[in-house]
C-alpha cells in the first residue's frame, strides 16, 4: 500500500509517455521498409500467426517499464504510525476507620457501607497507580499493601467489617501504618487518604507526631471527617442484646485533620452524606491526576525497489520479445 511519494514533483515525467504513444501511432501509420513482389497471389493465403497479435508488445512493455521507473524515482512510500506510552502512577494509601461509630445512620446504609462503596468507585478509575488499604480502629492493620490488582483489593475491602479489631480511634496509629507502607515506595507521588469519624483517644502514636513523618517523607495527606452535623443516630445495645440505635453527637476532630492535612500538603474535608463524601473522592482524584507521556512516531517504509524491479523486468522482457521472437527484417 502507498500512502505518500517522497518526491511527488518527479511524477510530472508521465507526461512522457503521451509524446511516446503518438509517435508510435505515426510511425505504426506510415508503415516500415517495402518489400517488391512480382505478383499479390497467394498473400490473402499467408496464416496470421501470434507474432502479428504480439507486434506492439514489445511497446506496451517499453511504456510500463519507463512509467514504473518514474514511480520508482518518485519514492512511494507507506506510512507506520506508532505509538509509544510511558506512565507516571501515584501510590496511594486508603487509611479507613472502621470503629463502631461508623455504623452509624447518617449515611445511607451506614458511614462504613458508604466509605466502602465510594471507595470502591475511586479504586477503578484510578487503573495506572498501586493502591493499598490500612483499617483501624483502637489498633490499626494492613488489609492490602501496594497492588495494581484491583479486583483483589476490591475483594479485600468488601471483607472489612467493623468489630474486626480492638474498638477505639486511633488515628495516629491509621495513618502510621499507612506511612510504613509508602516508605519504601519509589514513586514520585505519594498520597494517603485517611477517613475518620471521631477523635483520636487511642493508639501509641499522636496523630501530629505522624503528620510529621509524613512531611518528612514527601507524603500529602488528605483528611476526610465522615459524620452530619449535630447529632446521628448510633448503634446501641439494649437490655435484652438487640441492637437500637440512639442519637448521639457527632465528635470529628476536625482541628487536627486540618493541622494534619496543612502540615503536608494535603486538604480537609468534611463529608455529611453520602453525595458529599462521593464528592469529595472526584475532588481528590482530579487534583492527584496520574502523569501520562505519549510519543507519536512516523516510520516511512520505501516501496520504490518493488517499481524498479518490474520496470527492468519490462524492459528486459521487450528485448526478448522484439529482437529474439519478433526478430525484424535487415534494413
Amino acid at each position: 500500500m502507498i500512502d505518500r511519494f517522497a518526491n511527488p514533483g518527479l511524477l510530472w515525467l508521465l507526461l512522457i509517455l503521451v509524446p511516446m504513444i503518438g509517435y508510435y501511432i505515426f510511425r505504426t501509420r506510415q508503415g516500415g521498409m517495402t518489400v517488391r513482389l512480382s505478383g499479390t497471389q497467394g498473400i490473402n493465403k499467408i496464416p496470421v500467426t501470434a507474432r502479428y497479435y504480439l507486434r506492439h508488445l514489445p511497446f506496451l512493455l517499453r511504456c510500463i517499464a519507463v512509467a514504473l521507473l518514474i514511480v520508482a524515482l518518485g519514492r512511494p512510500q507507506s506510512i507506520e504510525t506508532n505509538q509509544t506510552s510511558s506512565t507516571e502512577g501515584i501510590d496511594i494509601m486508603l487509611s479507613i476507620d472502621i470503629s463502631g461509630s461508623m455504623l452509624a445512620r447518617d449515611f445511607k446504609p451506614d458511614r462504613m457501607t458508604a466509605a466502602k462503596n465510594i471507595s470502591k468507585d475511586f479504586i477503578l478509575d484510578r487503573p495506572n497507580d498501586r493502591i493499598g488499604i490500612v483499617i483501624f480502629t483502637g489498633e490499626s492493620f494492613t488489609q492490602s499493601p501496594l497492588t495494581t490488582d484491583k479486583a483483589t483489593l476490591i475483594t479485600l475491602l468488601n471483607k472489612v467489617e467493623a468489630g474486626m479489631i480492638e474498638d477505639g480511634t486511633a488515628i495516629g496509629n491509621g495513618l502510621a501504618t499507612a506511612i510504613n507502607r509508602l516508605r519504601e515506595s519509589d514513586a514520585k507521588s505519594k498520597v494517603i487518604i485517611l477517613l475518620t469519624d471521631g477523635v483520636n483517644n487511642m493508639g501509641q502514636i499522636s496523630p501530629l507526631t505522624a503528620a510529621e513523618i509524613a512531611k518528612t517523607m514527601g507524603i500529602k495527606v488528605y483528611t476526610v471527617g465522615i459524620g452530619t452535623m449535630g447529632t446521628a443516630p448510633y448503634p446501641a445495645l439494649d437490655m435484652w442484646g438487640n441492637i437500637t440505635y440512639q442519637q448521639a453527637p457527632v465528635e470529628i476532630d476536625e482541628e487536627v485533620l486540618i493541622e494534619i492535612a496543612s502540615m503536608t500538603g494535603g486538604q480537609y474535608f468534611r463529608a455529611t452524606d453520602n453525595n458529599k463524601l462521593e464528592e469529595i473522592y472526584d475532588i481528590i482524584n482530579q487534583m492527584e491526576t496520574t502523569r501520562i507521556e505519549v510519543d507519536n512516531f512516523t516510520l516511512y517504509n520505501e516501496k520504490f525497489m518493488v517499481f524498479a524491479l518490474i520496470s527492468l523486468l519490462s524492459l528486459s522482457l521487450e528485448v526478448v520479445i522484439r529482437y529474439f521472437y519478433l526478430k525484424k527484417l535487415p534494413q
